[in-house]
């Protein structure tokens, strides 16, 4: 019988471990299934009081006890494994606000309280319903998805995205 060699068998597994996150890159529906699934891990969505949301006023949104405006950690670690632009919106009257998000702005600033422009995503999420398919992200085009969050009475109360920039 033959020894294994214990650096191969590490490689193999570090190998195995990267590729669910190798064959996400450029897959905005399998990236979209990481961030609604981190987001689930947390608790159940609802929102609760305002925040600022740049220079504008939103609703606090909460997965479980976590508030999510102005927290950056898991869209930032969305883009640190997969590459994707990643945004957390809130349903703000007929608007949808970004509250966490990794896209910036043509001056290099986080996207924070822009609304979701309205076009189809908008017109898809506000009935409930999921978008994926070429979108134009603050003025670059991208591959994306989004997803409308819902409450426990099943009302939209915000939207996830993800993004790829169309190469």
């Amino acid at each position: 019988m033959r020894k294994l060699n214990t650096s191969a068998l590490l490689a193999a597994g570090l190998c195995a471990a990267v590729m669910p996150l190798a064959a996400m890159a450029n897959d905005p529906k399998a990236t979209i299934a990481e961030l609604d699934a981190r987001l689930t891990k947390l608790g159940a969505p609802k929102v609760d009081g305002m925040e600022k949301a740049g220079d504008k006023q939103a609703p606090g949104l909460f997965f479980g006890t976590r508030k999510l405006n102005n927290n950056y950690d898991i869209v930032d670690d969305i883009k640190k494994k997969t590459g994707a632009t990643a945004t957390i919106f809130v349903k703000s009257g007929d608007d949808f606000i970004r509250i966490s998000t990794n896209v910036l702005t043509p001056e290099g600033k986080r996207g924070v309280g822009t609304p979701l422009a309205r076009a189809k995503a908008y017109d898809a999420v506000s009935k409930g319903q999921s978008y994926c398919g070429e979108v134009d992200v603050l003025g670059t085009a991208f591959n994306a998805c989004y997803n409308p969050l819902k409450d426990d009475k099943g009302g939209v109360i915000g939207v996830t995205y993800v993004g790829f920039k169309k190469g």
